[in-house]
């Protein structure tokens, strides 16, 4: 047990000698999260959406849009085709977008809504106003389509009188936290990009102390080449704990931005992804046989990943194949949980997310400790 003290005062006391690494370990989160706020936005002005109008120049098409251009806080822009509105979200130049598909007017006069979609870039949340009221407008006329029975004149005067009524209609402002999910979202992302590194860094000095014949000099001592590698892994965790706490603690104290989830559920959510991130990071070191092979495999790894997970851009603007692609990444369930946890899901709810993300851990570091056995330049590590 001194033995192994004593690895992990060594490995922390090297590991911050340089200021570099407390910039690398403590800084670089707390820039993700600056990163957030200034793509994010400050969430004052109006909504900004873009419609994408598909039917042509249907009657009841083109009044949607118009109702849409009615209201409140909301600023509509026509966009050419769908590229162009996921662009434009993409860049931050719009919040979210509504495509009126080819038939749509036909199916609201069947009474049957269909061919219409809301893309957002801030999840459901930010757009909840707009949907809300366009739903209610369009399941109004579906109302008069249902009433008319396929008979067109009977619809046509229906609807003509409906749009003679005149409505009051008294709007009262509330607290808007979609920024500030939004934000929580971008930053957890960022974090969990940088707890993955962190851990291939951690882990890459195995390597290192290897090249050096440091490792060496350390196995004719008492300590053993596991209790080495467990030391490794250990000062993995205090760092990444240190990681999440410095992180969350500056988001809510500092910027002010609340999460809507308390410590005690956030960080052992972060924490069950540390696991994961180390057991990925015994794995790259187990198949690299060089330190500067392990930084780049990290990077042809991580990079990727996290970009297909939804850590670098939500979801809600990939294509659908992106989206299933997306589950077989450990970064999508802890996203995920986060996501659900911010809608009010206890922690105990979410079993099915912190089965898998246990099971990617168990997983990696079964890989490594079998490529650790097999490979004959390092199973002393083992």
């Amino acid at each position: 047990m001194k033995e192994m003290i004593w690895l992990i005062r060594k490995t922390i006391a090297g590991t911050f000698r340089s200021k570099r690494s407390w910039f690398v370990y403590i800084g670089l989160p707390i820039v993700g999260v600056l990163v957030s706020l200034f793509v994010s936005g400050d969430g004052s002005g109006s909504l900004r959406v873009g419609i994408l109008n598909n039917d042509g120049g249907q009657a009841i098409t083109q009044d949607a849009i118009r109702f849409l251009e009615g209201l409140g806080q909301v600023k509509t822009t026509a966009v050419p085709d769908e590229r162009a509105m996921n662009d434009a979200i993409a860049a931050g130049k719009l919040d979210s977008g509504i495509v009126f598909g080819p038939g749509f007017a036909a199916s609201v006069r069947q009474g049957a809504p269909e061919q219409l979609t809301v893309v957002s870039v801030k999840g459901a949340q930010a757009t909840a106003y707009v949907k809300a009221m366009l739903n209610s407008y369009v399941g109004t006329v579906a109302a008069i389509g249902k009433n008319a029975q396929g008979d067109d004149a009977r619809f046509d005067s229906l609807y003509a009188a409906y749009g003679r009524q005149s409505f009051k209609v008294t709007a009262e402002t509330l607290q808007d936290t979609s920024n500030t999910t939004a934000v929580t979202y971008q930053a957890i992302g960022f974090l969990i990009t940088f707890m993955m590194f962190s851990a291939v860094n951690m882990s890459e000095m195995i390597l290192k102390e290897k090249e050096n014949r440091t490792f060496l000099r350390l196995l004719s001592s008492p300590v053993s080449a596991k209790m080495y590698v467990l030391s490794n892994v250990a000062v993995n965790i205090v760092i990444m704990l240190v990681q999440i706490v410095v992180t969350l603690v500056v988001m809510k104290n500092v910027f002010r931005i609340d999460s809507g989830i308390s410590y005690g559920r956030m960080i052992p959510a972060l924490l069950l992804f540390a696991l994961t991130a180390i057991g990925l990071s015994l794995m790259i070191v187990a198949f690299a046989k060089t330190s500067r092979s392990a930084g780049a495999m990290q990077t042809l790894i991580i990079i990727p990943t996290c970009l297909l997970a939804g850590c670098f851009f939500p979801m809600d603007i990939m294509p659908e194949t992106v989206r299933r692609i997306s589950k077989f990444m450990p970064q999508h369930w802890l996203l995920d949980m986060i996501n659900k946890l911010q809608q009010g899901f206890s922690l105990g709810s979410l079993y099915l997310n912190m089965a898998i993300l246990v099971a990617f851990a168990a997983v990696f570091a079964l890989i490594a400790t079998f490529r650790f056995g097999r490979n004959n330049d390092i199973r002393q590590f083992v």
